[in-house]
């Protein structure tokens, strides 16, 4: 079973798919070492579909062959979309801090995941925001609609 499902009757989000088309670096804040979890199944997929991934986890060096780190602030590189696996009440903080790092164009709530202050901080920033969305099943829906 993958970690999220591909429902069939939506369109994609041709916006979303033009920023996943144009981006190379993903930072997946709560990326567990555990292949099971769904936060691993989908940055592997992601990582699998040539995305640089970032992995932020609290232990572990590395994670899917990458060097981990503990938060958001040791990272002063460019990078394109922050994917967020953590419960809703826990973002806020978490997007705060991604909409400063350099090149930012997408903060990415996973599926299941919502929280208004982390939209409306995200698109005060003029940050492109999406919520309750598994990124590798809309990373599917862009491919097979040609977007990507």
């Amino acid at each position: 079973m993958e970690a999220c499902e591909l429902p069939s009757a939506k369109n994609a989000d041709k916006k979303l798919c033009e920023i996943l088309k144009n981006s190379k670096v993903i930072v997946v804040v709560g990326l567990s070492p555990k292949e099971h979890r769904a936060s691993n199944q989908v940055a592997k997929y992601m990582q699998q579909k040539g995305y640089k991934i970032i992995p932020v986890y609290p232990r572990e060096e590395t994670i899917l062959g990458e060097k981990v780190y503990r938060s958001l602030d040791e990272i002063d590189f460019e990078v394109d979309i922050v994917d967020i696996f953590r419960k809703g009440e826990d973002t806020p903080p978490i997007v705060e801090k991604a909409v400063k790092l350099p090149g930012i164009k997408c903060v990415f709530l996973q599926e299941g995941v919502t929280n208004e202050l982390s939209k409306k901080i995200a698109e005060e920033n003029n940050v492109f925001y999406v919520e309750d969305k598994c990124i590798m099943v809309e990373h599917k829906r862009c491919e097979s609609e040609g977007l990507i």
